[in-house]
């Protein structure tokens, strides 16, 4: 009946035979609580048609709990994914059954901004964010990444823009949801990954495609695609799958590089600005974080806003370099390389650089221990 495996901290598993209902029980080994976490289901192909139709998914209370439906590439369905809660070393049962399920709010979007130079911007319920696109080409863009600060479980990332660029209502100033007080320039920003070579880090410039997978309401998923990246002397071509979950306080990023290059080290990192905040690392655990004042463009303080990175598995190093704190990992042109990032503020959610520093390590625990999925 089951035929499923662990990946990160989102548990696969098949349903191969539906009934009227079925119990859905995800289990929580860790020694602390899991808090609306990721939980993907995956659906065998003989019965993905009653996936096709409606069902309801409740938990132990009786709530009904807001679902997104996940698809193959020939559009049929491949499984769900919801956002599961499970004390410290406990279960939570989960009760599927047909019925027309109540409308889910989006917590996750992620879109091309072409009235904004090519921006390509996503977000979910704790942050936002953006990269650079091609008609930025003249301005030396980076392929880091833009935080922006959000205090909302709302999408706030096509209202931003609206009132940026129809009603002149810059969003460099909070105006009650949050604001873009990052500054990025030529650097990895809040979490970009880079070829790292005897020593240089070669920052990239501007993507040049982009190909939208998944999009809300609970998960969104997106490749970033570069033609030309430079390692060394050598020329590289990249591709960045990023995946944004709701509840997830960073971002999943698979990368993968094309090219006829020897073995190189990959660094994600946090551009440090002028090097006032406060630096957290853990080469144990693969994390590295940074908190600083949030000052906006009208110079009025903005409380915190924090970064951080995590290289689960395969971290090497972490160094302090050209004003980024970085961590590195050895990697091999043609395979796939998975790191995590994101970004977080003072004024929602996180409280204090304490707070930020251990959800930060608290993350990096959940990878290594994933919630164990199984059907009844």
């Amino acid at each position: 009946m089951k035929c499923f495996t662990c990946i990160v901290f989102l548990a696969f598993f098949c349903i191969s035979g539906m009934l009227a209902q079925q119990q859905i029980v995800v289990k929580n080994t860790a020694d602390f609580d899991r808090t609306s976490e990721a939980v993907e289901v995956k659906v065998c192909k003989s019965n993905s048609a009653f996936f096709s139709k409606q069902f309801v998914l409740k938990n132990e209370k009786g709530q009904e709990m807001e679902y997104q439906l996940i698809y193959n590439q020939d559009k049929t369905v491949a499984g769900f994914i919801f956002q599961a809660d499970v004390n410290a070393k406990s279960t939570s049962i989960y009760q599927l059954s047909k019925g027309k399920p109540a409308d889910v709010k989006f917590k996750t979007f992620a879109r091309f901004v072409p009235e904004r130079k090519d921006d390509f911007a996503w977000e979910n319920d704790l942050a936002a964010y953006r990269m650079y696109g091609p008609a930025l080409a003249k301005e030396n863009p980076s392929n880091g990444v833009d935080l922006w600060l959000k205090r909302t479980s709302d999408t706030i990332v096509s209202k931003r823009y609206r009132d940026e660029l129809q009603n002149g209502l810059t969003y460099h100033v909070d105006r009650g949801n949050g604001l873009d007080c990052y500054k990025v320039g030529h650097t990895l920003g809040a979490g970009g990954i880079a070829p790292y070579q005897d020593g240089k880090l070669f920052v990239g410039d501007y993507y040049n495609r982009f190909e939208i997978k998944e999009n809300g309401p609970l998960r969104s998923v997106f490749t970033l695609y570069y033609d030309k990246v430079k390692v060394g002397n050598e020329t590289v071509s990249q591709e960045i799958t990023i995946t944004t979950n709701a509840g997830s306080t960073l971002n999943k990023a698979v990368v993968k590089y094309s090219g006829n290059v020897q073995p190189f080290q990959l660094a994600a990192g946090i551009f440090t600005h002028d090097e006032k905040g406060v630096k957290h690392s853990n080469l144990k655990t693969g994390t590295i974080a940074y908190a600083e004042d949030a000052i906006s463009d009208a110079k009025i303080p903005s409380g915190r806003n924090y970064v951080g990175v995590l290289i689960p598995f395969k971290a090497k190093t972490i160094a302090n370099q050209d004003n980024h704190l970085l961590i590195t990992a050895n990697y091999k042109t043609e395979s796939t390389f998975t790191y995590y990032f994101g970004g977080g503020w003072s004024k929602w959610q996180f409280p204090t650089d304490k707070d930020w520093f251990e959800a930060i390590e608290k993350f990096s625990k959940q990878i290594k221990q994933p919630l164990k999925v199984k059907v009844k």
